[in-house]
């Protein structure tokens, strides 16, 4: 928290747990009358509304204003509950910060993730076969929407940070869904983060350390596809051709076509998809040659020199 010197005003992302409990207070102290507390009620539990006042009860004590939003954090069809969740609390994040009727206008956002998610987030992407994104595992700072993300407790353990509570006599909120072992994630904090503590007593420097050089080599490979997308785009376009990415080695041109659905479409193709995509490519030699693959909620497909992504669904509703 030292090194934590965001913009103000800062939005603190507040559940009511012991994690964002701690890191609210913390910024109440650091800075007064610069802080304002978000709480995102996905109604997905039945204790959600004692988990808002809660939340109330606590800014109120501190003197922080609270900003409370509800969502709707259902999941599509393809899409874990985890991920939709995950999705909404950002946009949710974003309302909150740009409330008209709110004011100070928030700069900054601090979210109170620390060394052990960091640790099950990587453990996960190891998990899945992720590659460098995924073992990167989450960053301590991000800009968004013109908005700068902070998570300044990432190199403190949760242990810790309850340790820290308890010395303030600071009472917090549990989420009971953390008990929950069928959850990939609750099992991992329960039994494997204890095996990996008696086995290696700094993995989570040591693992942290893994994740930020994967994180720099993910940034190299940015660059480099950055700069073949636009070597390979039309002024004032987007896709790239399909001959220039036949010119690309099998590994960047992987590269550039992860590069170019996510920067571009939002999307990321699974490994089967790309493959089946990059031997398509391989393919494409005659003017009949046709494109046509699922990725995300849509079509990677061929337009005449170019690949291109599409949503039928977002077609089919703005037509």
């Amino acid at each position: 928290m030292q090194a934590f010197q965001p913009g103000l005003p800062l939005g603190v992302a507040f559940s009511g747990g012991a994690d964002s409990t701690a890191l609210l207070v913390a910024c109440a102290a650091k800075w007064p009358g610069q802080v304002v507390a978000f709480h995102v009620n996905h109604g997905l539990q039945d204790a959600a509304a004692a988990f808002e006042q809660r939340c109330r009860d606590l800014c109120a004590q501190l003197n922080v204003p609270l900003r409370v939003l509800q969502v709707d954090a259902g999941h599509q069809p393809g899409q874990s509950p985890e991920d939709a969740a995950r999705t909404a609390r950002y946009k949710a994040f974003d309302a909150l910060a740009r409330m008209e009727y709110a004011q100070p206008a928030i700069k900054s956002v601090a979210i109170a993730q620390h060394a052990d998610d960091q640790i099950e987030t990587l453990l996960l992407a190891l998990s899945r076969g992720a590659g460098l994104p995924g073992l990167s595992a989450m960053p301590a700072q991000w800009q968004r929407d013109g908005i700068a993300y902070f998570r300044p407790l990432l190199r403190v353990p949760g242990a810790d940070i309850r340790q820290w509570l308890a010395d303030r006599q600071v009472t917090f909120v549990e989420d009971p869904s953390n008990a929950d072992e069928r959850f990939t994630r609750n099992r991992i904090r329960a039994r494997v983060l204890p095996a990996l503590e008696s086995a290696f007593p700094q993995f989570r420097d040591t693992f942290a350390r893994s994740a930020a050089h994967a994180a720099q080599a993910q940034a190299v490979l940015e660059e480099v596809a950055a700069q073949d997308l636009l070597a390979m785009v039309k002024p004032g376009g987007s896709d790239p051709a399909i001959k220039s990415l036949q010119t690309l080695s099998q590994p960047r041109q992987a590269n550039v076509l992860r590069y170019w659905l996510r920067q571009s479409h939002g999307v990321s193709a699974s490994t089967a998809q790309l493959q089946e995509l990059q031997a398509q490519i391989a393919c494409c030699t005659s003017r009949g040659h046709r494109i046509h693959i699922k990725v995300g909620q849509g079509f990677v497909q061929r337009s005449a020199a170019v690949l291109t992504w599409y949503n039928p669904r977002v077609l089919l509703t703005t037509s």
